[in-house]
């Protein structure tokens, strides 16, 4: 019965991806035949006639891009977020800092930032595309550790306050532990949302090695499945990184999703 349970879920998954191929492979042949969408046969054709060579160079130094952003912006807001609890008067400043991050238009600023940051040497990441991709995950990683280290039990942080410990102490020995699912769970938002800012990112930077350099050159040749084919290929790398930090929030904290460590 156990081993039912488990295998629904990935069944379920695999029947929604069936009846997705099945409906836009009907579609392009019917209704959107003369709006030139490519069927899924002609996409896979286009990935394979491109091959790794092509694609590989491209999205090697987005994921590259978006790695550094991943990693600059979600030190930044668990730190940040930790010193809410240390130091509760900076919550305002923080939270405001976080709130305006999210609302700043990435599009808008991506040639503000291009021209304060300059032009990346060649073979290098882009500092715009890393940028953007800091700018993506700041808010979501923010607001979700300070709600996980709120989430901690007031009798655990009695304990080791009647031991002496102090904030710091109350920090590092329960409320992290107890904030460890909330911020798994923003990093697997942020893992998809820091390679779309990456992308973003690039392009700003002209036609240098990246996804959208991918996207560019597709769009002008008139390439359609090559656009279609780049856009599944993103979205194969964006569910890579959230179920990544999905297999790592069970592994890593095993009583959020009700099972046992």
């Amino acid at each position: 019965m156990l081993t039912s349970e488990r295998l629904r879920a990935p069944a379920m998954g695999a029947a929604g991806v069936v009846v997705v191929v099945l409906a836009w492979w009907l579609l392009s042949v019917t209704l959107l035949r003369e709006a030139r969408v490519p069927t899924p046969g002609g996409v896979v054709s286009s990935i394979l006639d491109d091959g790794w060579a092509y694609y590989w160079p491209n999205f090697s130094m987005t994921i590259n891009e978006a790695v550094l952003g991943f990693l600059y912006g979600n030190v930044a807001a668990i730190a940040l977020a930790s010193l809410v609890l240390l130091v509760p008067q900076l919550e305002a400043v923080i939270m405001q800092v976080a709130v305006i991050s999210y609302c700043i238009p990435i599009v808008a600023i991506a040639p503000v930032l291009y021209i304060i940051i300059g032009i990346p040497d060649d073979g290098a990441a882009s500092g715009t595309a890393v940028a953007l991709a800091t700018l993506s995950v700041f808010f979501t990683t923010v607001i979700g550790t300070v709600l996980g280290l709120r989430s901690a039990e007031r009798t655990s942080l009695d304990v080791v306050s009647v031991y002496g410990g102090g904030r710091l102490a109350q920090l590092r020995k329960v409320q992290l532990v107890s904030a460890l699912p909330s911020v798994l769970n923003a990093l697997q938002i942020a893992a998809p949302a820091a390679f779309l800012g990456a992308i973003l990112g690039e392009y700003t930077g002209g036609l240098r090695p990246g996804v959208a350099r991918v996207l560019v050159t597709a769009q002008q040749n008139l390439n359609v499945e090559r656009a279609w084919a780049t856009g599944l290929l993103c979205a194969a790398v964006a569910g890579a990184g959230f179920a990544l930090f999905g297999i790592i929030s069970r592994v890593v904290s095993p009583w959020s999703k009700g099972a046992q460590a």
